[in-house]
C-alpha cells in the first residue's frame, strides 16, 4: 500500500502522457497496423508512457482537465495524421495508376486503408519496407519523444495547430501525383497513339487491343519507375520530420 501511495502523485502525469503516446502509436503506419495484436499496441504505448512520465513536465495551471485532455487528443491525432498522410498519398497514387491502367475495378480490402486496389496495396507494402529499411520509424519515435520537450503537457495552442494541419493537407495530392506521374504519363501517350491508330484504321477493335497493351506497358513502366518511387518516398521522410517540428512550433503558446 505504501508503494501505491508513493506512485499515486504521478498517476495523473502517466495518464496524460499515455493519452498522447497511445493515440500517436495507434496511428503510426507500422506499429499501429491492424495486423498487429491490440495487446502489443497497448503494451507499447504503456511502455512509452512509463519511461517518459518521470521526465515530462505537466502544467495544470489556468486550464481545466477536460480541456487539457482534448488538447492532448488533438495533438496526438494531428502528429499521427502527419505521418499517415504520406501513406494515404501512396494509396492515392496506386488508385490513380490502377484507374489509368484499367485495373480500378479489381479492388481488395486493405486493413490499413479500407477498400483499395492491388496496385495501391503493392505500393503500400513497398513504402512500408522502405520506411523500415531507412530507419524512419526511429526518427518518428525520436521526434515524438522530443515533442514533450518542445510542447509540454498543458501548453498547446489548438487554433494555430488546426490551421497548420489544414494547410498542409494539400501536400498529399502533390505526393500522389509525383509517385503516379510516370505511369499516368505513359498511359496518356498510349491513349493518344491508340487514338491516331483508330483514326487510321477504324476497323481495328481498339478496346480489346488496348486492355492487354495497358497492362503490359503499365507494369513495365511501374518496374522502370521504381527508383523514382523510392527517391520520392524516401525524400518525404525528411520533409515529414520537418513537418512534425513545424506542427509542434505552431502549437506552442
Amino acid at each position: 500500500m505504501q508503494d501505491i501511495a508513493s506512485f499515486s502523485p504521478y498517476m495523473h502525469k502517466f495518464l496524460l502522457v499515455l493519452l498522447r503516446a497511445g493515440i500517436f502509436m495507434s496511428m503510426l503506419p507500422f506499429f499501429g497496423s491492424k495486423n498487429f495484436p491490440a495487446m502489443f499496441k497497448i503494451g507499447l504505448s504503456v511502455a512509452f508512457a512509463a519511461v517518459l512520465s518521470p521526465v515530462v513536465q505537466v502544467d495544470f495551471t489556468n486550464i481545466s482537465v477536460p480541456l487539457l485532455v482534448m488538447r492532448e487528443i488533438a495533438l496526438g491525432i494531428i502528429l499521427g495524421a502527419s505521418v499517415r498522410g504520406i501513406f494515404f498519398a501512396v494509396d492515392m497514387a496506386g488508385q490513380l495508376i490502377s484507374h489509368s491502367m484499367g485495373l480500378s475495378i479489381a479492388t481488395v480490402f486493405n486493413p490499413e486503408i479500407g477498400q483499395s486496389t492491388e496496385v495501391a496495396r503493392l505500393y503500400g507494402i513497398i513504402a512500408m519496407l522502405i520506411m523500415l529499411a531507412v530507419d524512419a520509424h526511429h526518427e518518428l519515435i525520436s521526434v515524438f519523444v522530443r515533442s514533450y520537450e518542445w510542447l509540454p503537457v498543458g501548453q498547446i495552442d489548438v487554433r494555430d495547430l488546426i490551421l497548420k494541419t489544414v494547410s498542409s493537407g494539400s501536400k498529399i495530392f502533390i505526393i500522389a501525383l509525383k509517385i503516379s506521374a510516370p505511369v499516368m504519363l505513359g498511359m496518356l501517350i498510349i491513349n493518344i497513339l491508340l487514338g491516331f491508330l483508330y483514326k487510321a484504321a477504324p476497323q481495328i477493335n481498339i478496346f480489346f487491343m488496348s486492355f492487354p497493351l495497358f497492362l503490359a506497358l503499365g507494369f513495365l513502366i511501374m518496374l522502370i519507375s521504381v527508383p523514382v518511387f523510392v527517391k520520392v518516398f524516401t525524400g518525404q521522410f525528411g520533409d515529414m520530420r520537418a513537418e512534425m517540428f513545424r506542427i509542434l512550433a505552431a502549437a506552442r503558446q
